[in-house]
């Protein structure tokens, strides 16, 4: 019986039936923090914005020209969902619409960050993002029924962006690196499979590792004979 008591990797088999540790899976502390963080920062900027950019009160202007004529801070309340989506619908039907969508949202997050790998450090950080920010408006939604907006772009004289919040940021930032890890993944594993392919068998005659008694079959020399 061995000694040594240290837990060793599981091990899996390759394309060329060589066995080698089993990637290692991150544990959930990055998706808390990150998370958590993206939070904080959404409902913190949703309280400053309802309280300075909200209700008119005496002496306070309730729009912020940061870049005139192209960036405001001005207060919005949206009960739909992203561009107005079911904005006209009745609230008995927007709130358990949207409160399913973001809790199914949460659990599929929960359950892909736990499957990452090592190497995918883009979806490492995406899926974080996306859901701190799905978290923050779902908070808004069951709290308020709304979900509180304030950032304004002007892309054109004519042409303003849907109103956003510091959660639809982190979502679209989170999204986009999830796509960057669909084309990394596609990179890594062609690599992956050319690494595999190239190499030798650990059961091939005259390879590390190779059965004892297998003997490499050796051709006489001209000298001999």
């Amino acid at each position: 019986m061995s000694d040594d008591a240290t837990p060793r990797e599981p091990q899996k088999a390759d394309a060329g039936g060589a066995t080698r540790p089993a990637p290692r899976h991150p544990g959930y502390l990055f998706l808390i923090i990150l998370s958590a963080v993206t939070l904080v920062a959404d409902l913190g900027t949703k309280e400053w914005a309802r309280f300075r950019l909200g209700p008119p009160r005496p002496f306070v202007e309730r729009k912020i020209e940061v870049l005139k004529g192209h960036f405001n801070l001005i207060y919005a309340e949206n009960p739909g969902g992203a561009f107005g989506l079911l904005q006209d619908e009745h609230e008995s039907l927007r709130r358990p619409f949207f409160v399913l969508i973001s809790v199914a949202a949460v659990a599929f997050i929960v359950s892909l960050y736990r499957k990452t790998e090592p190497w995918q450090w883009t979806l490492k950080w995406g899926l974080p993002l996306v859901l701190g920010g799905a978290l923050g408006n779902l908070a808004d939604r069951i709290r308020h029924g709304i979900v509180v907006d304030f950032i304004q772009i002007h892309v054109t004289k004519t042409y303003t962006w849907p109103t956003f919040n510091v959660a639809d940021i982190a979502i679209v930032v989170g999204v986009a690196l999830m796509f960057i890890d669909m084309f990394i993944a596609r990179k890594h594993r062609t690599t992956e499979t050319s690494a595999q392919a190239t190499e030798p068998r650990a059961d091939a005659p005259g390879a590390p590792g190779a059965p004892a008694g297998v003997a490499v079959e050796q051709k006489p020399s001209a000298d001999e004979g």
